[in-house]
């Protein structure tokens, strides 16, 4: 399994985001993606998941483009944003609900991936209640719903504690070595040590970075 992004480009009026954007990577592999705030790389994942539009390129998953395929797309890609797509009001299984069918909800609470990211501890807390970890943890629970084998992750544990953090990467180093294909934004170095290819993101172009665990050699990069 491959997906390869090639001549992607944004806009926002004037201000071009993202200039030609080409990269690929196969199933059980993980790309980093680094930058200053504000560089496009939140950009770059809302476009692969479809909640903004390109204005150029093409996002193939083995030979279909993805951009032109939106159902597809929903079936194979799953996207965990920085903030929480999640309804405040309801609880966790309701918020559940709108992405599982009752049989598949309760199959995963038992066995599946619900239950190793620990979802079936606080599916009656209101999401508004809910600790960041929680509702980290169930929003990647709803990505996981269509079991896509490529999932978006924009900064996955920013701002969480180190047995939450320890908890999501868990999860997700299970994800990759069932040959899932994670894309995950990151300034977090327990983050890095998980991708096998990284890229810097700079005035909207992708630079090939080798990470070597350094954190000051990243920060001069960027």
């Amino acid at each position: 399994m491959e997906i390869r992004i090639e001549h992607l480009s944004k806009s926002f009026g004037k201000k071009q985001v993202l200039r030609d954007i080409t990269f690929s990577a196969v199933g059980g592999k993980c790309i980093g993606i680094l930058g200053v705030n504000g560089c496009g790389k939140s950009t770059l994942l809302s476009l692969l998941a479809g909640v903004q539009r390109a204005d150029g390129g093409a996002f193939y998953f083995e030979s279909s483009d993805l951009f032109q395929d939106e159902k597809r797309r929903q079936h194979l890609v799953g996207y965990v944003p920085q903030g929480t797509p999640l309804i405040e009001e309801l609880n966790g299984w309701d918020n559940l609900l709108l992405w599982y069918d009752r049989e598949t909800l309760k199959k995963e609470l038992d066995g599946g991936v619900l239950k190793v990211l620990g979802v079936d501890a606080f599916l009656k807390t209101t999401v508004s209640k809910m600790s960041g970890g929680m509702k980290k943890r169930l929003s990647i629970g709803c990505a996981m719903a269509q079991k896509p084998p490529v999932l978006l992750l924009d900064e996955p544990t920013a701002a969480l504690d180190l047995s939450v953090k320890k908890d999501i990467l868990r999860y997700l180093s299970q994800y990759k070595k069932s040959r899932g294909l994670l894309v995950m934004t990151s300034h977090d170095p327990i983050e890095l040590e998980m991708c096998d290819e990284c890229y810097i993101m700079r005035e909207g172009v992708l630079h090939p970075f080798a990470y070597d665990g350094n954190i000051h050699t990243l920060m001069e990069k960027l």
